[in-house]
């Protein structure tokens, strides 16, 4: 069940807040008993905070009157940079009114004095903690649980946390947010923490907002995209090792089988691309039509692959495919696929690189 909002007018608080003005201005009597502790400042300061205090002790407990005073002391903490007393003050009205209906903001403010003065961990804490215990309360027309969940996923370096934040802002606040970059992150969380299943699903919702500009992911969509079509596909492409394709590939070619190639090569995210291009270069996604090559040349390849070939990554140099792109390096890939223990290993025929390396 949704938590209900509650509303706190900003021209209520204006209003109160110049009534309290008005007051402080008609009474000099002031009680003495007030905590020196909190009487922060210079000699106006210290009068202003004793003028507070006073009127927040004829405040009935849990009302806007109430609120718009602990709000004016806390802030007055905060401009003067008193976040010790701002953690105290707060800290002990939650202690002695546990029900107050206003807890979740005066926790907000807390985490925020912990944030200034450093303690990150700590302000996450709170933040979490309004989220999962506190009903959400719009203030200044913005929703106090909103203001956590963003700072939270700044602050939060668990990817099972982050993927709870991601589907709680997705979920609650979908008008407010930027739904390309929360999907997308979401999907990379659920990977980390090896929920493959929900990683496609939020990258196949990420794809209607191609484009999204995301810190850190200039291939957003590429990589959204391969996700999603290698996780539809069937697969059928692939070998059980490296070995079991370089020979196919090597007798396709020895028989001039161009069917046979192309029944090998990758039928999704197959790349083609000079040497100069990286993968932000919008690089072509296409099915070779291999016949229109092989025709009359005999195609051949080295012995052995190349130098810089690795434990996931291979390259075959081949030559005699036409006489302006005459050298073609054909690019294996080990697969990465979790969701899928009987693919994940597995190798396929990925890409094709023209020309000599540099």
């Amino acid at each position: 069940m949704e938590k209900r909002k509650k509303a706190v007018s900003p021209l209520k608080i204006y209003i109160i807040v110049l009534i309290i003005s008005m007051f402080l201005s008609c009474h000099a009597a002031k009680d003495s008993s007030v905590d020196s502790y909190y009487l922060a400042g210079s000699k106006e300061n210290r009068e202003l905070f004793l003028d507070l205090f006073n009127l927040l002790k004829q405040e009935e407990n849990g009302s806007e009157g109430e609120f718009a005073v602990t709000h004016e002391i806390a802030a007055s903490y905060a401009w003067l940079k008193e976040y010790d007393r701002l953690i105290n003050f707060l800290s002990g009205r939650i202690i002695k009114y546990p029900a107050n209906p206003y807890n979740g903001y005066n926790l907000l403010m807390i985490a925020y004095a912990h944030m200034q003065l450093g303690s990150q961990p700590i302000a996450a804490h709170y933040f979490d903690l309004i989220i999962k215990n506190y009903p959400d309360l719009t203030i200044e027309d913005e929703s106090i649980h909103l203001v956590c969940l963003k700072q939270l996923i700044d602050l939060e370096n668990d990817p099972e946390r982050q993927a709870w934040y991601y589907h709680e802002l997705i979920s609650r606040f979908p008008d407010k947010i930027d739904l390309g970059t929360s999907y997308f992150m979401l999907g990379q969380a659920c990977e980390k923490i090896g929920d493959w299943n929900s990683a496609i699903t939020a990258y196949s919702n990420y794809l209607p907002y191609s484009g999204t500009i995301i810190a850190g992911f200039p291939n957003a969509d590429q990589y959204a995209k391969q996700q999603v079509d290698f996780s539809r596909s069937p697969k059928d492409w692939t070998f059980e090792n490296l070995p079991a394709l370089r020979t196919a590939i090597e007798t396709a070619l020895d028989t001039g089988n161009s069917r046979a190639l192309g029944r090998i090569q990758a039928k999704v995210n197959f790349f083609t691309r000079s040497w100069g291009q990286t993968e932000t270069d919008n690089t072509r996604m296409i099915d070779y039509y291999l016949d229109n090559f092989m025709y009359h040349n005999r195609i051949r390849y080295a012995p052995t692959l190349d130098a810089s070939s690795n434990a996931t990554e291979a390259y075959l140099r081949t030559w005699g495919w036409s006489r302006y792109l005459e050298v073609w390096y054909l690019y294996f890939r080990k697969i990465y696929f979790p969701q899928d223990p009987e693919i994940h290993g597995r190798w396929e025929w990925a890409g094709i690189y023209y020309g000599e390396k540099f």
